[in-house]
């Protein structure tokens, strides 16, 4: 993913200021991809071979900074022409200023095209613009437009080392401009993107990154001091932190991969929080269950992502729809595994950060179908709808990220 690359690749440049361009440049171009590489083929006499997919990239991005950045045009094109000798296309240099005047030669006439076709004017692959107005047919253009913004990041204070209004005092003092979510008590939204590290008390675990969509899973599944808890799919860990600092739970976090699980230890360990940490395959409980069951479960599964396409773009490259049937099949998956693992009168929280009904109302509403010992408890927030047995949120609600929850309890009687 766009998130792991750059957790690898930005540490390598000097300056801070390097950094947030160059994740505000990729992000973006992953953001506008589908509309600037539309753009291409009307640039450029011959498509580029593949073996200048480095310098097509390029391109895209030459326009993404001129059309979506706001850098001035000169700029620009001078940038991507550097760019394309230190990548070692010294040869297509002039190819690339050529492309570039060209669109600003063309412009006006150009963009009208690309706003003509439905893919590049909403910059979202063809599978999912039918999906939303499937699902969603009064909110499509709303989903689309927040989908394509660009978002400063949702802090989340830890309690368990101080108050969200003494941070905030932190945040002014350090010139850094913030405000609280009117509604999510731990939510604190920036007013710009800056390097997390730059932010008070980050090494002493005064806060975490996370929507504040995302945070509403502690307080929805609510587990007590003492409960014992399972986090069934962690990585990479918010939402495990955000239960601890809540309240002293016995919690167990729980991932398939053992790389993933090292970014749950890591989040557990900056933020001072402890949990048991388990690799397994939640969907074969036999390999790694001890046998005691649990007072409350949440299994964010996995999903398609297409609630948080707007801090994540390049979801929108890399997910198919070919992709749903497996991972629908999977969630169900995991919820008929991991039911038995709850005690009676217990909780399970069902999350995906989707907004497609086959994977939110739908599926919970055939596993209601099929186990007659669980309940729906409802749900009302200030933002979102309820959405058959769960509560639905789409993108830019309250500023919030799209995400379903669904709250299983199972029956004490039968």
């Amino acid at each position: 993913s766009l998130r792991e690359v750059l957790a690898q690749q930005l540490p390598q440049l000097p300056q801070s200021r390097e950094r947030a361009f160059a994740s505000a440049l990729v992000h973006a171009g992953a953001r506008g991809w589908l509309r600037w590489n539309a753009a291409l083929p009307r640039l450029l006499q011959k498509p580029l071979p593949r073996r200048l997919g480095a310098l097509q990239a390029l391109l895209v991005l030459g326009l993404t900074q001129m059309e979506d950045l706001g850098v001035p045009a000169h700029a620009a094109v001078a940038a991507t022409v550097d760019a394309a000798r230190a990548l070692g296309h010294d040869a297509q240099r002039g190819l690339v200023n050529a492309v570039l005047r060209r669109w600003l030669r063309e412009r006006d006439a150009l963009l009208a095209r690309l706003d003509a076709d439905a893919v590049s004017r909403a910059r979202l692959p063809n599978w999912l613009l039918q999906a939303l107005h499937a699902d969603w047919p009064a909110y499509a253009a709303s989903i689309i437009n927040a989908s394509n913004a660009e978002v400063p990041p949702t802090l989340r204070v830890n309690s368990a080392r101080g108050s969200r209004a003494d941070y905030l005092q932190c945040l002014a003092a350090a010139a850094i401009d913030a405000q609280a979510h009117a509604w999510i008590a731990s939510a604190v939204t920036l007013a710009a993107s800056l390097d997390v590290t730059r932010l008070p008390g980050w090494f002493e675990g005064s806060c975490a990154v996370q929507d504040g969509a995302a945070q509403l899973a502690a307080s929805l599944l609510d587990a007590p001091t003492g409960a014992r808890v399972l986090d069934a799919c962690a990585a990479p860990g918010g939402k495990a932190c955000h239960i601890l600092e809540r309240s002293a739970v016995q919690l167990t976090a729980l991932e398939l991969e053992p790389a993933r699980l090292t970014r749950v230890r890591d989040n557990l360990a900056r933020l001072r929080l402890h949990a048991e940490l388990r690799v397994g395959d939640a969907t074969q409980p036999a390999t790694w269950w001890d046998g005691v069951t649990y007072t409350h479960i949440l299994l964010d599964a996995p999903c398609s992502a297409t609630g948080v396409l707007r801090r994540q773009p390049d979801v929108r490259l890399h997910r198919r729809a070919s992709d749903l049937p497996a991972l629908i099949a999977q969630q169900r998956a995991l919820l008929d595994a991991l039911w038995p693992l709850l005690a009676r009168g217990g909780t399970l929280l069902y999350a995906t950060c989707s907004i497609l009904r086959s994977e939110n109302a739908a599926q919970v509403a055939a596993f209601l179908a099929a186990h007659g010992d669980a309940e729906a408890l409802p749900i009302a927030l200030p933002a979102g709808r309820a959405d058959g047995p769960g509560w639905q949120i789409l993108p830019g609600e309250d500023g919030l990220d799209g995400m379903f929850y669904a709250r299983l309890r199972k029956r004490t009687a039968c």
